[in-house]
């Protein structure tokens, strides 16, 4: 039965994801497209007593806020590492002011620099979107699924500390250096990718517990997870002619490699929808995730080493 419900948990995350792409192709509207949504309905559709999944109402408002001020500093700053690290701030500060575990709104606040997206519409559709996410979500717990899905095990505390706020003393400097280095290799590159926006989610939780047992058992896995997402979604992007039928087989095909690969990784799937919203999608993209999620896991590698010698 557990079995049985975790599978029907991430057929709705796959539905729900789905029907974006077609109001996408209903409506003409691609801001509809949040690519961190696939990562907010499969963590809280798989985990109803999750961190996100606890709050829904911080669930809609972290990212429509986070997302306003994205727009609002991309409108007035062209593309840099100074922007991207000041949106990531003021990202933090609002989960901080809300006292919200919704670490991905961090990725709502970066993705219109990283696209040069300037519509107030993009957190009106996240709005949107969140909003009828956590409609859905109070349906599904009306089901009572937590009598089957076991969320009590290692791996299941391991996700909720990285989904709790950071309690490390020297985080918030590491990310911001890492954040802020890897934004100006993007910035002279013009691979503004090698910093894609759930990146620096990812960042926030490793930074925030470096002493985080098992988060993965084998790092390594994380850049090569990446790209094989990123590969998919660049190839499905252009392969499909509907929004509909691409992002639901790129979200198949995703979680695919997450249950290969063992890991629970929303972030992820996240990285699979981005070439939906991109114009041009090329090559270069899962070769700038690949090597961007590398310096991730040596800079958190190389940060964990530090604290744990020098300062505990």
């Amino acid at each position: 039965m557990k079995y049985t419900t975790r599978l029907f948990a991430e057929f709705l995350a796959v539905t729900f994801v789905g029907g974006i792409g077609f109001a996408v192709d209903t409506t003409g509207i691609s801001l509809i497209l949040f690519p961190e949504m696939a990562a907010l309905a499969y963590d809280v559709f798989t985990r109803p007593r999750g961190k996100w999944a606890s709050q829904p109402i911080r669930l809609i408002a972290t990212p429509t806020i986070t997302a306003i001020l994205g727009v609002m500093i991309t409108r007035h700053w062209e593309y840099s590492a100074l922007a991207v690290t000041v949106v990531a701030l003021l990202s933090l500060f609002v989960i901080k002011l809300l006292r919200s575990n919704i670490g991905a709104a961090i990725s709502a606040g970066v993705l219109p620099m990283a696209l040069g997206v300037m519509s107030w519409g993009y957190p009106a559709a996240i709005l949107a979107g969140l909003a009828v996410l956590a409609i859905a979500l109070t349906f599904w717990k009306r089901l009572d699924p937590d009598s089957y899905l076991s969320e009590g095990g290692k791996e299941s505390r391991i996700i909720e500390t990285a989904e709790t706020p950071p309690r490390d003393r020297f985080w918030i400097f590491a990310l911001t250096a890492f954040v802020f280095a890897l934004g100006a290799v993007a910035q002279t590159t013009g691979l503004r990718f090698l910093l894609f926006p759930p990146l620096i989610v990812v960042a926030y939780e490793l930074f925030g517990h470096p002493d985080l047992p098992g988060w993965m058992s084998r790092p390594v896995l994380f850049p090569l997870v990446c790209f094989l997402t990123a590969s998919v979604g660049l190839l499905l992007s252009t392969g499909f002619h509907t929004e509909f039928l691409g992002v639901t087989v790129t979200m198949l095909c995703s979680i695919a490699i997450l249950r290969m690969f063992k890991v629970h990784m929303p972030p992820a799937l996240a990285v699979g929808l981005i070439p939906f919203v991109i114009d041009h999608p090329t090559f270069w993209y899962p070769i700038s995730v690949f090597l961007g999620a590398a310096a991730l896991i040596a800079a958190t590698g190389t940060y964990s080493f530090i604290t744990s010698k020098y300062f505990r």
